[in-house]
């Protein structure tokens, strides 16, 4: 359960779980229901300190040279096909889909080294319930790398524009390795600079700078606050996850502990600690459940858009810089004129930046009224389904005691 993960087993668990510049610059549409490109997940391997990802592609769209492919795909190779679209210009007003999370099961595997470490202090069956919960928190870790990676394709394959970039087409058509390498010591300074260099923007030069439209002034606070909101949300809610599962966990001592208190099958009470130690058995999947369905659909979904409305921000950052951009060219160009020199360049240049301003703005405002009404539709039918599975719960565990209580009774 530690090594691979196919769509099949997926969907099969009782726990299944979401010019050239002008064009681009003017198409701005979600394809939600469009099937032109079809893009899935359809398996995955765990190696050690990566996973590799068959990514299945259909297809009707002639700028693909087959019409149902496969490739493989590990992280690295997600982030550089993030990072192409971040730094094409062409897309610039585009709300381009935050990147999946890098794969990271640390915290399982160093639980399950710490329990074959202490398997000397357990019985047999307490360990073998201790593993058994491991691997399947594992595997429900495994489970959404794979989601997050696969809404990211989906997202791109759906919007009108990212999904006709070349390489998009190639990340997903092309058979081999892409040989996208790690950033070296000197390409990683130069985007922690730049990185540092938009943060400075953000927060001293842009920071009260206003967008001159009321839309996008309202989008920027709403969204500042929004994301804020968010972080802190999430953390709580995270928190509020790993409480069920150590009450979940908590059980299986508890079990063992009354199972171990019967004195043999002569003992009278013999019958009371076994139907104690299964409830308790029963209550610990219940409460895992719990835990699971809570990570699922609204940790995980609190994260994702945390990470979203930072990508809706960077849009309006995008925006903000093309506005400050034209004031200089502007600048430049009266300053061309008093001189009677490189006027025309000058000219060309202010022209320039005005149709990006004026092209940011008109695609910017369709790409985060979609983000809302994306939002909205992805929080009500999440919180809707988690309420569904919490009330489910709930009853099953009221059943449980309620039979648990009136069959003690008898014995």
């Amino acid at each position: 359960g530690f090594q691979s993960w196919s769509r099949t087993m997926m969907d099969s668990s009782s726990e299944k779980e979401a010019s050239k510049v002008e064009k681009n610059r003017t198409e701005s549409v979600d394809l939600e229901a469009d099937n032109s490109l079809i893009v899935e997940i359809s398996d995955a391997l765990s190696e050690q300190d990566k996973v590799k990802f068959t990514i299945h592609t259909k297809t009707t769209l002639k700028a693909f040279k087959k019409s149902d492919f496969t490739a493989v795909r590990e992280h690295e190779e997600f982030i550089w096909l993030h990072d192409r679209f971040v730094e094409n210009e062409d897309y610039a007003g585009i709300l381009i889909p935050p990147p999946p999370p890098k794969p990271d099961f640390d915290e399982p595997r160093a639980k399950l080294t710490k329990l074959r470490e202490g398997e000397e202090t357990m019985s047999k069956e307490q360990y073998t319930k201790m593993k058994q919960e491991l691997e399947a928190e594992y595997l429900a870790i495994f489970k959404k790398t794979v989601a997050m990676h696969e809404v990211f394709l989906q997202r791109l394959s759906r919007h009108s524009s990212l999904r006709e970039d070349y390489n998009f087409t190639v990340f997903l058509e092309f058979e081999g390795e892409l040989m996208v390498k790690q950033k070296n010591t000197r390409e990683r300074l130069g985007s922690m600079f730049k990185g540092l260099g938009k943060s400075f923007d953000e927060r001293v030069l842009l920071r009260d700078r206003k967008h001159e439209d009321g839309f996008f002034d309202e989008q920027k606070g709403a969204l500042t606050v929004h994301n804020k909101q968010l972080y802190e949300t999430a953390s709580a809610t995270a928190r509020m996850s790993k409480a069920h599962k150590r009450v979940a966990d908590s059980f299986i001592g508890v079990a063992e502990g009354v199972s171990q208190l019967s004195l043999g099958t002569d003992d009278p009470n013999a019958q009371v600690y076994k139907k104690f130690s299964d409830t308790m058995e029963k209550l610990r999947k219940i409460e895992g459940r719990v835990s699971t369905d809570t990570d699922l659909k609204l940790t995980d979904l609190l994260r994702y858009y945390e990470r979203d409305s930072k990508a809706a921000l960077d849009l309006l950052y995008r925006r903000l810089r093309s506005m400050v951009d034209l004031e200089n060219a502007k600048k430049t160009h009266e300053k061309a004129k008093i001189k009677g020199k490189d006027v025309p360049t000058a000219e060309k240049n202010e022209e320039k930046c005005q149709t990006r301003v004026e092209s940011y703005s008109k695609i910017g405002k369709r790409e985060l009224e979609v983000y809302r009404t994306r939002r909205i539709t992805t929080f009500k039918k999440s919180l809707t389904e988690l309420a569904d599975l919490q009330i489910k719960h709930s009853k099953n565990e009221i059943n449980l005691l309620k039979a648990a209580i009136s069959t003690l009774k008898q014995l």
